[in-house]
């Protein structure tokens, strides 16, 4: 783990254990993280990820550990695709004058809420009500709409939009799934006892 990302998270790796904020954390493999992640994607039928600086972060994150672990084909089949609001955020409030997009600064212009930022579940709560503010078009969506294979270059409007699935004013953030997953991991916890 970077120095600056331990620095803004709090978590750090000493001996090959993570810590966070100097308690020890206790963690799965990075296998059963992607494998149970994956489950999940599927129990939704192939959802849009959607998330902020994506693009340039975290999937290429992701992608590395997908392809050293050989689950980047399950992965991809289990998802249409993934979009960044940064630049759509960026398209979408260019008259607006802001200095940053940042997640946390559109959080607070658009929302008018502070918020825990870099607390993931702090990050995907504020990015859905972010997303459900910009409500952006099923256009705009497919134009900052990328796959891995595009990942590097320009969206694949025309790929993403044939993979893409009918997006409308009902569509359901991945947030309201949770407490379902939540519900299904403490049962398999019990069951485990």
């Amino acid at each position: 783990m970077q120095q600056g990302a331990a620095k803004v998270t709090g978590f750090r790796v000493r001996r090959q254990r993570l810590y966070l904020h100097r308690q020890l954390v206790l963690t799965n493999s990075l296998r059963e993280v992607l494998v149970s992640f994956i489950a999940f994607l599927q129990m939704l039928r192939r959802p849009l990820l959607i998330g902020h600086n994506i693009r340039r972060f975290d999937c290429r994150l992701l992608y590395r550990a997908l392809d050293e672990l050989d689950l980047r084909a399950e992965f991809e089949s289990s998802i249409s695709g993934c979009v960044d609001t940064l630049p759509l955020a960026r398209e979408m409030l260019k008259d607006r004058c802001l200095q940053s997009f940042r997640q946390e600064n559109l959080v607070k212009e658009l929302l008018d809420v502070n918020y825990k930022a870099h607390d993931a579940l702090e990050d995907v709560r504020a990015l859905q009500a972010l997303y459900t503010v910009l409500q952006p078009t099923q256009e705009l969506v497919w134009r900052h709409m990328f796959t891995p294979d595009t990942m590097k270059n320009k969206p694949a409007a025309a790929v993403a939009k044939a993979n893409l699935p009918s997006m409308t004013s009902g569509h359901h953030p991945l947030l309201g799934h949770f407490p379902q997953t939540i519900k299904v991991t403490e049962d398999k916890a019990e069951d485990n006892n």
